[in-house]
Formats: C-alpha cells, structure tokens, sequence
C-alpha cells in the first residue's frame, strides 16, 4: 500500500520527520518498501511561457515556439504538440534533465532545421499521468520560472508497506495513523462524520438471497449529479499512490478504499433493471464483464450482486462494467456492504482478480463502519457533484463483533522476554483503542475494537471434522484460552518497537 506524507498528517497530529516516521512503522511491524519523492525526479521542471508559436516552416506536425524559462532567457523549443499555442503556460525541461516518462536525458538538438533548446512537457513524459494528446496546459496565474513540484504541490514523498495478512486495518491511511499515535508519535485526529438526511425514498432496495454472498449491506442514491473529472486535489492524491483518476464518482470510492480501508462501489442508477439489487451466488453459466474488461465465468461459489438482468458485480472484488458510472450518470447508487474473507479471496484467486477491494475485504474489515462511510461517502459526492440524497436501503445486519481478551501481565515477560512495567503495558493497548473492561494487579481484560479483527477473532480455519469429540473441545477451548492473549502480548511488544524486545532462548 502507498500514501502520502501529507495525506498521513490529515489523520495524525505529529511533528515527527519522515524518517522517523518510515523508522517507528518498520519498528512496529509494518515493514516500509520504500519512500519516494516525486520533487526528485521533477525537480528541475519549472513553468514557462509560450511568447509565440508558430508553424514548423520545414515540417507540418511541428510548430516552433519562443519560451520565457522565467529566468530572462528566451529559449527556441520545438513542439509536437498541437495544443501548444501562443500565450500559454506549461512545464519546461531544460538540458540535461531526465524526462521519467521516457528514460531519456534532454539534450540540445536541432529538428529539421530548428534548433530546440529545451521541452514542454506532458503529463505522461513527466511520469504523472497518461495523458500524452498535449502539454500541459498550466492556468493563467502560474508563475513563470517557478518549480513545477513546488506550485502543484508535488514535492509530497510516498511511503510504500507491506502489510500482512492479519493486518486489514492496516490497508488504510487511518489505521496507519492510528498505531503511529499509539506508538507515541502524535495523536489521532478525529473523524466527524455528520448523518445525512434522505430527501426522496431510494429507487433501489437491497435484498440478501444468501448470506453466503453478503451478511449486511447498506445503500442509497444521490440524483442530480454531475459527474465530470474530479477536483486536482483528489486526482494529484490518486495519481501520487499509482492509481488513475477516472471520474469524481469513482474516484471518491477509491479515496475511500485507501483513506479508511472501507471499499464502496457506484452504481449507474439508469443501467440498472430495479428495483431491487440482491446479494446471492452466481448461477451456472452466468458471466460477468468486469470494470477491467475482462470477462469472467462464475461459479456457484461466487457470491455476486445481481439485478433482474442478472450479474452486475463479482461482491467484493471487482464490479461490472455495464451499470458502471461515466459521464453521462446522473444518478448512481452507493454500495456499502460486508462480505466473508474467506470467500473474497477464494473467488479473487479462482478468477485471479487482484483489486484493491478485494485485498482489504479478504483480511477483514472494519464491520461496524458501514453507517459512518455511507454518510461521509455521501457528503463528499454531494460536495463534488452535487445533488441531493435518498434515503438508506439496508439489508442484513451489522454482526456481534464485539470481544474481549484478558492479559496476564506475566506473560510479557514469560512469553515475549520483555520486562515491562504493567502501567506500560496497559498504556499501549489503550492508545490502540483496545478500552480497559477490568483490571486487577496480575492482569487486565480488554475490549477489542471493530477495526481489529485479527485480536481475539475466531479465526478462519475449521477443526479436522475427524478430530475424536474430546480432542477436539479442548483443542478449541485451547485455543479460545490462549489466542487472545497471545495476540495482546504481540500487541504490547511491538508498540514499544520489535528491535526494543531482546532475544531469548525459547
């Protein structure tokens, strides 16, 4: 997973560098890949001005420009671009510069009896996009010789994980926060989200055939959108994590997907043969044209969402691209649902889908969240296409997740080798949002959050059905006695730092 330095910082309250940050991460058990900073490769791009262009005189797909580099020098550039016109702004590569998008070092040069000083750039010879149909075409009030990265806003370093496969929460900006804070590096910002209220019953209702397919999900519809090219501020975000803005509605699921770990999908209200999605498993012969482009043939083991039409979506992995939301949508319908881990990643590698929804709803998400998204996915819709919105179609019901997981301060010591006062102790499982239910001078019992159910969960794997009655009670009663406290051990230790705990015999 990837995000930014400063996308960071809108959920933790820190001074702390950059490398302090990529050090406590690996520290704690999120293993940093890799930092990189766009403003090293971008750095020397400034913005200049078109002072005129005009056409090659020795070839008719070229023009020849004059360019104000903004440093009092008037350079010869020629262009093939045939956006490139007198006045504009752009960006400039002056000699010597690495182009990223091509692998080539700028030279001077001469091209068909012009000489070519410099180059105005595109979006994807600059490594930023694919757009390549012309330059970049810089607004008005960009100010000429100033460095590119430093007006966009570009000079943001990305920081790349890896996550393990107990970790969903992990898979989001927040959650990433959230063990920062815990680890003493600053403090979680809140997270206010305020209900929306539903102008207008919803044109599409939920139904759950087979709960296999889905245990509960939630939707609503927001018309009168006007769905175009989202805001700069959101694609500059997507674009800087490796993903391609498409519109303001998808793209406001993907910033969703990355800022709280919680998936969502947009529907195309119009494409869709209501009034009713349900959740169920795929029939045979049923097939799916995904967003991707590819065509998939389900199995009975694959739960889909359907309309009266049949597969609009793979549920949890990749959506369809008939009711898929483009331009013209203007109105789409809000998916929010919970699906089983288990069968996320079965149908994902039987059909080898790899999605960014299905890498956090394979690991576990966050089951009491759904309310909370909805309304904060709404509003940003809203506030980027505007509309109004529906009411909430429900179906299902939120599952009891809630738990507990009892510590015998001991154990820090006999199980982790790492002396720890029990304050301490108690202190960091706190900060991680694990609150203290009971605690005696030996122990202490917690309740775990929604947003981790890797701590005292149940686990995935089912007992050999061959297992004698006997055997097979104890070993579950094991496990349900051992598990919890183990996980809370783990918990304790790495928040202080894994270098931090000393190696002992076993």
């Amino acid at each position: 997973m990837k995000f930014t330095l400063s996308w960071l910082r809108e959920h933790l309250d820190t001074d702390a560098s950059l490398e302090r940050i990529t050090t406590t991460l690996s520290a704690i058990g999120i293993e940093v890949e890799g930092v990189h900073n766009p403003a090293a490769e971008l750095g020397s791009f400034r913005i200049a001005r078109v002072i005129e262009a005009v056409q090659h005189p020795n070839a008719d797909r070229l023009r020849a420009l004059r360019v104000d580099a903004g440093d009092g020098r008037e350079l010869s550039v020629v262009c093939g671009a045939p956006n490139a016109r007198t006045g504009m702004k752009g960006v400039l590569a002056l000699p010597g510069a690495f182009i990223p998008g091509t692998g080539i070092t700028l030279k001077l040069g001469e091209i068909r009896g012009v000489k070519s000083e410099a180059m105005m750039l595109s979006m994807r010879e600059m490594g930023l996009g694919d757009d390549h149909t012309g330059i970049v075409d810089l607004p008005e009030d960009a100010p000429v010789g100033e460095t590119y990265v430093t007006w966009a806003g570009l000079d943001d370093p990305v920081i790349e994980i890896k996550v393990t496969p107990n970790r969903g929460d992990a898979l989001s900006v927040r959650g990433i926060a959230r063990d920062l804070a815990a680890a003493g590096l600053g403090t979680l910002k809140p997270w206010e989200v305020q209900p929306v209220a539903g102008a207008y019953p919803s044109p599409l209702q939920w139904r759950i055939d087979d709960k296999r397919a889905c245990t509960w999900v939630l939707g609503r519809a927001v018309r009168g959108v006007r769905n175009g090219p989202s805001p700069k501020w959101l694609q500059d975000r997507l674009v800087a994590i490796g993903l391609r803005p498409i519109n303001a509605l998808v793209d406001v699921t993907n910033f969703f997907t990355f800022a709280y770990g919680r998936p969502l999908h947009v529907f195309d209200v119009a494409k869709v043969a209501g009034p009713t999605l349900s959740m169920r498993m795929a029939r045979p012969g049923e097939e799916l044209v995904a967003l991707n482009g590819k065509t998939y043939a389900l199995t009975d083991e694959d739960g889909v969402i359907a309309d009266a039409n049949g597969v609009e979506a793979l549920g949890g992995v990749v959506g369809g691209e008939h009711s898929g939301c483009d331009e013209t949508t203007t109105e789409c319908f809000i998916e929010c649902a919970l699906f089983d881990p288990v069968r996320i990643a079965l149908s994902g590698r039987r059909h080898d889908v790899r999605s960014d929804a299905r890498s956090r709803f394979e690991r576990g998400i966050d089951p009491a969240l759904l309310p909370k998204a909805l309304d904060a996915a709404t509003r940003m819709i809203i506030e980027l296409c505007g509309g109004e919105a529906s009411e909430v179609s429900a179906a299902g019901a939120e599952p009891g997740w809630a738990r507990s997981a009892t510590l015998r301060f001991e154990r820090i010591a006999g199980l982790g080798g790492l002396d720890l006062p029990a304050g301490e102790a108690e202190r960091r499982l706190t900060a991680l949002g694990l609150c203290t239910v009971a605690r005696e001078a030996e122990r202490i019992t917690v309740a775990v959050p929604p947003w981790r159910n890797d701590i005292a969960g149940h686990g995935a794997l089912d007992q050999d059905p061959a297992l004698p009655a006997d055997r097979a009670r104890q070993a579950a009663e094991g496990c349900a006695a051992v598990e919890p406290e183990c996980d809370l051990v783990e918990e304790v230790l790495r928040l202080g730092g894994l270098d931090a705990v000393p190696p002992v015999s076993l």
